[in-house]
């Protein structure tokens, strides 16, 4: 009975020692690592989630602002004044007297009628044969690969051989256009000097360099419809031509929009095919400006005439346009989405 007492004294320390071993051991553990680094560890994670987009497409925008928005900006500060190209330095403010003297301008109207007629000659053809090429390769063809490349080739032509190109089938001595026509027993066609031929000249510049751009979007978007609505339809008995324009085309709507408003676009901008078409009066879409479009008046009146106020507000008118333009296919689309 007496030992038990000095047996508890005894290993009440030991017990003690056990107990307090435990702390000491955690904190040394959370000695290792700190609740401040495991803090700072996260907050450096959290920003580099948060922040690493930014800075990934910050480049981007960089360019942007400096090759476009700054640009846009300084062309909108230009058609508000009476700039000319001799005399930079000497800037007169001119309020809206530019865009007055456009909207009075019989040569600002007819570039844009110009423009219009060019871009619906060109784009409606373009995206009609385009939509049928597709079909066509949408099928299994012998060596579809190669006449996709093909397809793909006057896109990757440039602007300048196209046009010289196509300049020698529509000469008026000697062109094979001209030629054909002849053997055909018509009458040949000056087509640079003409209104309505030069117009179909240019387009046809436009139609040989996009058509096969287009139809392989549309051969894509065709790709990607389901081939259960083809099973189905052949079930019901409908052939290519009825699968063709009760499965295809109302499947291909958001993608046909989309290459009617980019195909808008560019013929709104047109500028390289009609200026080397033209020769020495590209620059005034021909003789008696047949078909100058906008793109060509704004060169003209900026460069050759030297009034940058003036072409700052053609460029302004243009981007104006391409709002309305853009806006109509908006509510176009919003409609074909809504119909059934």
């Amino acid at each position: 009975m007496t030992g038990s007492p000095k047996a508890l004294a005894h290993s009440a320390p030991s017990a003690e020692a056990a107990s307090g071993g435990q702390p000491d051991a955690a904190g040394s553990a959370r000695g290792r690592g700190t609740p401040g680094a495991v803090s700072w560890r996260g907050r450096l994670y959290r920003w580099d989630t948060k922040a690493s987009p930014y800075l990934l497409i910050a480049p981007f925008f960089v360019v942007f602002g400096a090759f476009s928005l700054v640009p846009l900006l300084y062309t909108a500060w230009y058609s508000l004044h009476d700039v000319q190209l001799s005399a930079l330095d000497h800037q007169s403010w001119a309020g809206l007297d530019n865009y007055r003297n456009l909207l009075s301008s019989d040569f600002f109207w007819n570039a844009l009628r110009n423009t219009f007629t060019i871009g619906v000659i060109s784009t409606v053809p373009q995206l009609l044969a385009a939509l049928w090429l597709a079909h066509l390769l949408h099928y299994r063809l012998r060596g579809s690969t190669l006449w996709r490349v093909v397809m793909l080739t006057p896109y990757a032509t440039s602007v300048a051989a196209a046009t010289l190109v196509f300049t020698l089938l529509y000469a008026w001595d000697g062109g094979m256009v001209n030629w054909l026509l002849h053997f055909a027993g018509l009458h040949p066609v000056n087509w640079r000097e003409s209104d309505w031929g030069s117009r179909v000249a240019v387009s046809s510049i436009v139609i040989w360099r996009w058509t096969g751009y287009n139809a392989l979007i549309y051969l894509a978007a065709m790709q990607a419809i389901p081939a259960d609505l083809y099973e189905s339809a052949a079930l019901d008995g409908a052939g290519r031509l009825r699968q063709f324009r009760h499965v295809t085309v109302p499947m291909l709507r958001p993608t046909i929009l989309f290459t009617v408003i980019v195909s808008t676009i560019g013929a709104t901008q047109l500028f390289g095919e009609p200026l080397l078409f033209g020769g020495v009066s590209g620059s005034k879409g021909g003789s008696e400006h047949q078909y100058q479009t906008l793109g060509l008046y704004m060169y003209d009146q900026g460069w050759i005439i030297g009034n940058l106020g003036k072409a700052s507000a053609i460029a302004w008118s243009m981007f104006l346009i391409l709002l309305v333009v853009a806006s109509i296919n908006m509510m176009l689309s919003r409609r074909l989405r809504k119909a059934p």
